[in-house]
């Protein structure tokens, strides 16, 4: 079980109490989102499994069938399929805002929905979602997965936290908590031990953090502190280095769309940082052996999130006009390290964006769901 810590304290405006209630309510009539409702001819496996394309590739134009395809970096392929990338974005952002919406005003029928909607997805039968992804971001005639494909359950981080807040609600029984996580200790476990797991584990940039970051969230919603104490050691030593002395990260820098990731590394980092921050092993605290840490990271940062027109490194190719939006760092820093000025810019800015790369980037939908229960 999660053990949430109980020193910040969260204002209901903070929460955009009136808008997440409207959003809850909208989600009482949406429909229900299964990995079972969109196949893929391409994919290998069967109904149940996940299945996507990577972003960036697109078809051969030197060969009839288009095949293999080849890298295009940082331009989306709109023909790729994408569909259970979407239905499991959509799913989490159901969930949480009616995991919300029933923390805020008691009212069991957003209870009901989100508990109905756990089920389908991830346990009923005919709609479950397999708890691996071997077939995520495949290239057409190159592979039929990759490691660096476990970044698509990202957005799954936020459903321990939804799972959690339902539990005192009539319709979370034990039967169904307990069945969700053991669909979560399987993930966790399929992530460790699978090749397309270690790959993505040990990668040397965002990927890495995205991998340490779920396997944070489900290591504590599964009680599986060995595995949390693994991420915070990683924390420290490999994820933490790939920051550089100014708190820059020269792998995100070198993209083509350097804005966009240097925001979605250290939203993740901070993330972690919030999660896994303990009073004998704060991780706010922890330095590298230059001085640098996560509060250079956000030094670093937070004046081109403030004024964009002084990022003084090449614009990204695409969707630079849609950042900063806000994002669940802002609040984490906001609240754990006095961070006022982060705290005011997550509140400016729109609670939900129309541009479809901030949806992908934004991992925590509901970011004081992590906070007090």
């Amino acid at each position: 079980m999660i053990v949430y810590e109980k020193r910040y304290a969260i204002e209901p405006r903070l929460a955009h109490k009136d808008f997440v209630i409207k959003k809850a309510r909208e989600a009482l009539s949406l429909p229900i989102p299964h990995i079972t409702d969109a196949v893929s001819f391409h994919s290998p496996g069967g109904v149940h499994d996940y299945y996507s394309n990577g972003d960036y590739w697109w078809p051969n134009p030197d060969t009839p069938d288009g095949l293999p395809y080849i890298r295009r970096d940082g331009v989306s392929n709109p023909r790729n399929f994408n569909d259970h990338r979407l239905l499991l974005r959509r799913m989490r952002t159901a969930l949480t805002s009616l995991s919300a919406g029933f923390c805020l005003t008691g009212d069991e029928a957003f209870a009901a929905r989100g508990v109905r909607i756990l089920k389908e997805f991830f346990l009923d039968p005919d709609t479950y979602m397999n708890p691996r992804l071997s077939y995520a971001q495949a290239i057409p005639g190159v592979c039929d997965g990759r490691g660096i494909g476990i970044i698509d359950t990202l957005h799954l981080i936020d459903v321990p936290f939804a799972v959690q807040r339902l539990r005192g609600s009539k319709a979370m029984t034990k039967t169904i908590y307990l069945e969700l996580k053991n669909w979560f200790a399987a993930y966790l476990g399929w992530m460790l031990t699978d090749k397309n797991g270690v790959a993505e584990m040990n990668e040397k940039n965002n990927h890495s953090v995205c991998f340490f970051l779920q396997a944070a969230v489900f290591a504590l919603f599964t009680d599986n502190e060995k595995i949390a104490d693994f991420c915070r050691d990683n924390y420290k030593h490999f994820l933490l280095p790939q920051m550089a002395e100014d708190g820059s990260f020269p792998l995100e820098l070198a993209r083509t769309k350097p804005y966009s990731y240097s925001i979605f590394v250290l939203d993740n980092l901070v993330s972690l940082c919030y999660l896994l921050s303990r009073p004998d092993d704060n991780l706010w605290d922890y330095t590298l052996p230059n001085g640098s840490g996560i509060r250079t990271g956000l030094d670093f940062l937070t004046p081109y999130l403030l004024d964009k027109n002084r990022w003084p490194y090449r614009k990204d190719i695409s969707h630079f006009e849609a950042f900063p939006a806000a994002a669940s760092f802002m609040a984490f820093a906001g609240w754990s390290l006095g961070r006022r000025e982060l705290l005011r810019l997550f509140e400016s800015l729109p609670q939900e964006s129309d541009d479809q790369e901030v949806r992908r980037n934004i991992a925590v939908r509901i970011p004081w769901l992590w906070a007090v229960p």
